[in-house]
């Protein structure tokens, strides 16, 4: 099936910079002789595609694509290289990072077959306060040609061996991107390309208002509580919250409430009204129905999909 007869889908594209849309990177690809074998839209803002391509020699260029790519080689590559590195060339189970910011020229030659993972740079910053205790402001994915990770590429070869098919596929799918936007972001995050930092939270506050979320999540959390912690009034605190959480109070105890069940249904046996009051919710009702809106599927199902 011809690439050409393919977009990538307008929930990623309406999320990128103006003026970027034509540089993205699905759109470059789908511009060359590169054949277009499989794409699944993930939930989430994820995409998903692999490629295959096999030419005697072409120059592929990408230009601030405005969102991340994670490339996965599958086979070949063995003569291809980026222009600004001659001489290191791809191979099965190679990885590339190629950042919203980045720019880059390939010399393309033989055959080559590999999957592109898309995402939006907030797909990998948000979890830096969890998992680095560090701002999402603060860090970027690296620009990295062809090297290897052990599990990130056993991440990346079970996401193309599986099928895209069907809302039960995709949630597999979309935990296993998941699982591997966190191992980027331990192995290839760097500071953002910027000066000093300002605004916001001190390190110590945020810490400890992301301490005290998550070892409240099962009690009420207001507003008032976290100014309080704080010391800030509540509007300086929703203000200064944002620049250093990347989203407001309660899109962030939100966000907590449902990791923290997404983790509790796939790691335990736990009854679901346990969890519900667990993670805060008034009732099993209010908890289904907010779990279905995030993840795409109620409690049950997903505990079902992903522990089978």
């Amino acid at each position: 099936m011809s690439s050409r007869a393919h977009n990538l889908p307008a929930t990623l594209l309406s999320s990128l910079p103006d003026g970027q849309l034509s540089h993205s990177v699905f759109k470059t690809m789908s511009e060359t002789d590169a054949q277009l074998e499989r794409f699944a839209w993930l939930g989430d803002e994820l995409a998903v595609a692999i490629w295959r391509r096999d030419t005697p020699v072409a120059e592929t260029s990408y230009n601030r694509p405005g969102h991340h790519t994670l490339s996965y080689y599958l086979d070949g590559g063995h003569r291809t290289e980026r222009s600004e590195l001659p001489g290191l060339y791809g191979a099965p189970k190679r990885l590339c990072t190629l950042p919203d910011w980045h720019e880059s020229s390939w010399t393309v030659r033989g055959a080559m077959h590999f999957m592109h993972v898309y995402f939006l740079p907030e797909h990998f910053t948000r979890r830096a306060v969890v998992e680095l205790d560090r701002e999402p402001r603060e860090l970027t994915l690296s620009d990295r040609t062809y090297f290897e990770h052990e599990r990130i590429g056993h991440l990346c070869a079970s996401l193309a061996g599986m099928s895209w098919e069907g809302a039960d596929a995709q949630l597999r799918a979309n935990e296993i991107t998941h699982d591997a936007l966190s191992h980027l972001l331990h192995a290839q995050s760097v500071p953002q390309h910027q000066g000093r930092v300002r605004g916001g939270l001190a390190p110590a506050v945020r810490r400890k208002l992301a301490d005290y979320i998550e070892a409240h999540l099962a009690k009420s959390i207001t507003l008032g509580m976290l100014a309080e912690l704080a010391c800030l009034s509540e509007y300086h605190l929703v203000r200064m919250f944002k620049v250093s959480f990347g989203m407001p109070p309660s899109t962030w105890i939100a966000a907590r409430r449902i990791e923290r069940a997404r983790m509790l249904l796939k790691t335990s046996d736990q009854p679901l009204q346990q969890i519900a009051d667990a993670c805060g919710y008034a009732d099993l009702s209010h908890f289904s129905h907010r779990f279905r809106d995030a993840v795409g599927a109620p409690p049950s199902r997903y505990r079902s999909i992903v522990t089978a």
